[in-house]
């Protein structure tokens, strides 16, 4: 199994009873907590099990306690509202019978109305910038550490990377896509899309700053996670991911991004709020 099959296994959850759905946890992961994109991307795929109408156009969603990467994950949804045009799901994710995360999302029956959105940045093709594995090539360190872990997105930075040190404007622009075929469910691919969301997203935040993840002197994690869906996309094709962050303060940042799809289309807008906390 690749490393995107097994992302695909992680997202087709167990169903146990009407409205509880159970999620597995990556084969050959280290993480000392359950990455938040998995958590919050299999909550969406339990979601999105019971709704029969419409496409998921919005999430907004908390991080409430570390996941432990060890046990599965029971999901509980609850069916709030079966409307017309809009379906509303509210998700809590559970371990050792307490909640870790929450999520509440809605489905939207497609409708036409007036359009407008941001203008797509002009940037290199993802042809033309290094993958991330030749990035990492000149470090055999932090090559090693990238082999041991499961890549089911390729990321491709366009300038500077965020693990360089050296602090940087709280800008970043990368393209990614599924590393390999997803099929035609559109469900898949927000599921995809949410959990690639969350992968690179804070990077903006800390980017002014001395404080890095894994710099053992600060507590930085995802506190809360909200995305629109504006319109059909594939997730396994090249999105430009286009963030920034235009504020820190009291021990949290935020972060916007933007998913474009190739030909311009702004395709998914998020927000999320992380901690930025410095230790003693």
């Amino acid at each position: 199994m690749n490393d995107l099959e097994e992302l695909i296994a992680l997202l087709d959850l167990e169903q146990i009873e009407v409205n509880i759905f159970r999620g597995t946890q990556p084969l050959n992961e280290s993480r000392q907590r359950v990455f938040g994109g998995q958590v919050a991307a299999q909550a969406l795929a339990a979601a999105g099990r019971t709704v029969d109408v419409g496409d998921v156009h919005s999430l907004h969603s908390y991080f409430l306690r570390p996941g432990d990467p060890e046990i599965p994950i029971l999901y509980e949804v609850d069916r709030i509202r079966d409307g017309r045009s809009f379906t509303t799901r509210r998700v809590v994710a559970i371990q050792h019978g307490r909640a870790i995360f929450n999520m509440q999302t809605s489905f939207h029956k497609a409708e036409t109305g007036p359009e407008h959105q941001f203008t797509m940045p002009d940037v290199p093709p993802p042809e033309e910038v290094p993958s991330l594995r030749d990035r990492l090539a000149g470090s055999e360190d932090l090559l090693r550490e990238y082999d041991a872990r499961s890549h089911p997105i390729d990321q491709r930075f366009i300038g500077e990377v965020s693990w360089s040190g050296r602090q940087r404007e709280p800008f970043q622009r990368l393209w990614l896509r599924a590393d390999g075929l997803l099929g035609d469910d559109q469900l898949l691919h927000s599921c995809v899309a949410t959990y690639a969301s969350d992968m690179s997203l804070l990077d903006t935040v800390l980017a002014p700053h001395t404080i890095r993840w894994e710099d053992g002197r600060s507590m930085v994690a995802s506190l809360d996670h909200c995305m629109w869906f504006h319109r059909s996309f594939r997730a396994d094709d090249w999105l430009l991911f286009d963030t920034d962050s235009p504020e820190a303060s009291g021990a949290r940042g935020i972060a916007r991004g933007f998913f474009y799809d190739r030909t311009g289309n702004l395709c998914v807008s998020m927000v999320q709020e992380g901690l930025t906390r410095v230790l003693d």
